[in-house]
Formats: C-alpha cells, sequence, structure tokens
C-alpha cells in the first residue's frame, strides 16, 4: 500500500478487484488515511453513497464502490463525469463499468489466503498501458529500500513539488531519513531546432547534477544534505534529513526576516568565490554545469505567451510575439554578458530550510540545486525576494536588496546601478516564467493548486517592469497582457 501511495499522481485511477470480503474497503481505508497523514480519518464504506471524495495534501482522492450500479450507464448519473481532472479515483468492482475504464491504470487485485488466517491477503498489483513502467519502478523502489536495509522502515509521503519528483519522510529505530524518487525525465516533443524545452532551458534529466552540487557545496562550506546512498540509474536517493522548518513560517505562511538576512548572506558568501564549471560525481564521473545562456532565458519568458495568455482568453500576432522576444533579448543580454557565478535557480522559500543549531550561512539548509547553472548572480537573489510562495512586502525587498548590494559595493568591479537593473531585469523574466509554469501545470498537469499564487507573482512584475530600464516591456505588457483579477 505504501509503494502505491509514493507512486500516485493527480488524475490517476487505481480500480480495485476481488470478490466480497476481499478487503477492497479495508485497503481503500488504509491508502487514504496514509495519503492524509493522519491514521484517525474518518474512512465510511461507499457502499450506500457510492462516491466519496477526500481533498488530501497531494490531490483529491475519490473512492467509488460501484457494486450496486446495474451497467456502465449510470456512471453518468453517479457524477463521474464532475470528478476533478486531478483526483485520484479508488474504485471498487471495476467489472460494473467494463469498456469505460482508461487503458492506463492501476488494478489491484485481493484474494483471500486461507491457510494463512482469515485476516492475511494476497495482493497483486498490475500496470495498465503505461502505467507498467510505473509498478516497475515500484519494484526497483522497493529493491533500493532492501539494499540500504530501510525495506521495514515506516514512510510517509511529503507534499511534493511542481517537478515529477517526490519525496518520502523514512523513520527508523528514532531517527529519519529522506528518500527522493527522481525519475530520469523525459524528452518531450521538439519546440524549437528539434530540441525539447527541457533541453534548452537547461533542465536537469536526472540526478547526478544533484550529487555533484550537493557535494560541490558541502566542500564549500554550505548546508547541503548529506547523500546516504544513491542509484544513479533509477534515480533513487536517500538524504539527510533538515526536518520540516523553512525560512518562512505561520499560517498563512509569511517571510521571517532573520532568516531572510541570513538566506541573502548566503548567496554573498557564494557570489564571492571563484567557483569552478565542473565538479566530480564520482571516481571517473564529473558534471558540467550549463551556462545560462540567452536561448534559455527567451524559452523561460516564452512561457508567458505560450501558457498564460491563452489560459486569459488571449492570443498575440507572431509579429507581437517577435517584438516581444525582441525586448526581451535587448533586456537580457546584460545579463549574459556581465558576472557570472552558480545560479541554484529555485532559491526560495520552499527550497530553504532553517537549520537552528547551526552557526552563520550554514543555518541555511539548501535544497532543489539540480538545475543550478553557470549564470547571473542576481537571479537567486530575486527568486528569494520576490517569493513566488510567500508574500513579500516591497519594503522588506528593499531593505534587503541593499543588504546585499551594501556588502558587495566596496568589490572591486562591483557595479551597484547596473546589479540593480539586472535585478529588476531578472525579476520580470522570472515572474513571467513562473506565470507560464503555473499556467502549464494547471491545463497540462492537472494541478491548479499553483494557480493560488498567480496574483502575487503578477503583482512582483508589475513591481519590476517600472525600473525605468524596462519602459518598452513595460508598454508591451501594458498593451498586450490583460491585467489580473485576484
Amino acid at each position: 500500500m505504501v509503494d502505491l501511495a509514493g507512486a500516485l499522481q493527480p488524475g490517476d485511477l487505481v480500480t480495485l478487484s476481488g470478490d466480497l470480503g476481499a478487503g477492497k474497503t479495508a485497503f481503500a481505508r488504509a491508502l487514504i488515511r496514509h495519503l492524509a497523514g493522519d491514521e484517525q480519518t474518518e474512512v465510511p464504506s461507499p457502499s450506500f453513497t457510492l462516491m466519496q471524495t477526500y481533498d488530501l495534501p497531494r490531490f483529491p482522492v475519490v473512492h467509488a464502490d460501484l457494486y450496486r450500479l446495474s451497467g456502465p450507464a449510470e456512471l453518468t448519473e453517479l457524477g463521474f463525469d464532475d470528478i476533478p481532472d486531478n483526483a485520484v479515483v479508488l474504485l471498487e468492482w471495476p467489472d460494473r463499468a467494463a469498456g469505460f475504464l482508461p487503458a492506463d491504470r492501476f488494478d489491484i487485485a485481493l484474494t483471500l489466503s486461507p491457510q494463512h488466517g482469515s485476516s492475511y491477503r494476497n495482493a497483486r498489483l498490475t500496470g495498465y498501458g503505461g502505467f507498467g513502467a510505473r509498478v516497475e519502478r515500484i519494484g526497483a523502489l522497493r529493491r533500493f529500500l532492501e539494499a540500504t536495509g530501510y525495506d521495514k522502515a515506516a514512510r510517509r509521503p511529503l507534499a511534493g513539488d511542481a517537478s515529477t519528483r517526490s519525496y518520502e519522510r523514512i523513520e527508523r529505530g528514532g531517527t529519519s531519513v529522506l528518500l527522493m524518487n527522481s525519475p530520469r525525465r523525459p524528452d518531450g516533443p521538439p519546440v524549437r531546432d528539434g530540441k525539447p524545452y527541457s533541453a534548452i532551458a537547461h533542465l536537469a534529466e536526472d540526478v547526478t547534477p544533484f550529487i555533484a552540487m550537493a557535494q560541490g557545496l558541502r566542500d564549500r562550506d554550505f548546508s547541503t544534505p548529506e547523500i546516504f546512498a544513491t542509484d544513479r540509474g533509477t534515480g533513487l536517493i536517500l538524504l539527510e534529513d533538515f526536518g520540516s522548518e523553512f525560512i518562512a513560517a505561520g499560517s498563512p505562511s509569511a517571510p521571517v526576516e532573520q532568516r531572510y538576512e541570513v538566506a541573502v548572506d548566503a548567496l554573498l558568501a557564494l557570489h564571492r568565490q571563484h567557483l569552478p564549471d565542473t565538479l566530480s560525481v564520482e571516481p571517473g564521473t564529473d558534471y558540467t554545469l550549463p551556462h545560462y545562456d540567452i536561448d534559455a532565458m527567451l524559452i523561460e519568458v516564452e512561457l508567458l505567451v505560450d501558457w498564460y495568455l491563452p489560459r486569459l482568453g488571449t492570443t498575440v500576432t507572431p509579429a507581437k510575439r517577435d517584438v516581444y522576444v525582441a525586448l526581451w533579448r535587448d533586456a537580457l543580454t546584460p545579463a549574459v554578458e556581465g558576472p557570472r557565478t552558480w545560479v541554484l535557480r529555485d532559491y526560495h522559500s520552499p527550497n530553504l530550510m532553517w537549520l537552528p543549531d547551526r552557526a552563520g550561512i550554514k543555518r541555511i539548509g539548501l535544497l532543489d540545486f539540480q538545475d543550478a547553472m553557470i549564470g547571473p548572480p542576481a537571479y537567486d537573489l530575486a527568486s528569494l525576494l520576490q517569493d513566488a510562495r510567500v508574500d513579500v512586502a516591497e519594503m522588506m525587498e528593499i531593505a534587503l536588496l541593499s543588504r546585499y548590494i551594501r556588502a558587495r559595493v566596496s568589490e572591486p568591479g562591483f557595479d551597484a546601478p547596473a546589479f540593480a537593473r539586472l535585478y529588476a531585469t531578472l525579476s520580470a523574466q522570472r515572474a513571467s516564467k513562473i506565470l507560464g509554469i503555473f499556467s502549464r501545470l494547471d491545463r497540462r498537469d492537472g494541478k491548479p493548486q499553483y494557480l493560488r499564487h498567480m496574483p502575487r507573482v503578477w503583482a512582483y512584475l508589475q513591481r519590476s517592469l517600472e525600473h525605468p530600464a524596462l519602459a518598452p516591456l513595460y508598454a508591451w505588457y501594458g498593451a498586450n497582457v490583460p491585467p489580473l483579477k485576484s
């Protein structure tokens, strides 16, 4: 059950097969409670209501029982057409929907085993269609945990991010580690010059960059999770558990200014170092960081016209698109030609842990740096101070930006006005990209939960575009991008 829970994704269908008394409802109840992270969650049998819906942290879950249906024609009457696209559906008695089940699904077949006792069940997991490969991955994960001695440990899924990675906290003997489950990124369709978006944007294809960057940062006295075991081929890693205290706190989550100051100081410490392009992964294997080139920056900012504007019911003509790209090329050229450093790329509150028992910049625990590149130092500062997940007040942003600039202004070659201009440019570039990504997550990937952050990102975008150097882009957005209504 735990293995299946870790493999589930929004929109999955799990059929539960077996005779009366085989344990279908008991299995569904245990799975729902595990996904809820609460063994006391009330999970009644849907035998009479036919369908129950649970709003769980990772995705909604619909538990349905078709035993009383006379045939597939009654599915619409039951409300199946209204199930959210991002819901995981647990379906008992799937034979009642014969001919209407999708080709891609999981099936759990439960059978009694009298020779082992009345409480024992045999369970067979089958992946139909494209889910076959996912069942194979469940087997690989099980073998990895057996090899590392964690196959009997308690496992609890953690809230995921916007990628295909997933995380679990594994507890054994009073201590815990994290399991990072990061399958190799499949190539998407070609979008330009025969290359997929991920290749142009230099997104990591596997866990090799994560391993290289984790060690490279630790060697330079930054806090990254210690790696206890890896299987690079399958993308499975056991990591040090940094706990659950972030640089933002409260409900709703808000920046803790002292922690954000230390996060700024950590960037200062990183940006003052001479950093190599190539890092060791293991004996005989090196990894070279890609450069954050103009093509990567432009393909990201074009997400706004490819995904965000269509979501608003707006399209731009090819001529207007060409103007948009040309304006951004001009604005971003100084970022490509200026000073370079390691850009961790997602340096913001979901990926920055607070480690109060450590000292100095080591109090910032770094996560999610596998997409790191060689690029402009202003980028990660913009990621932090225009945090897409929490509201950073404008006065706080200005104070922290000033903290960074004051600390570097005496360094030879540091141009404070040029840095401030690049900060505004990259803030606007990142906000445009995020609006596109969140729209894509909703429309393509069935993850609407990111839409709630859009008003904040839109406000950051307006704030950044007000810089005088971005006046041409400010005018283009004003003429072509409708204001976002909260």
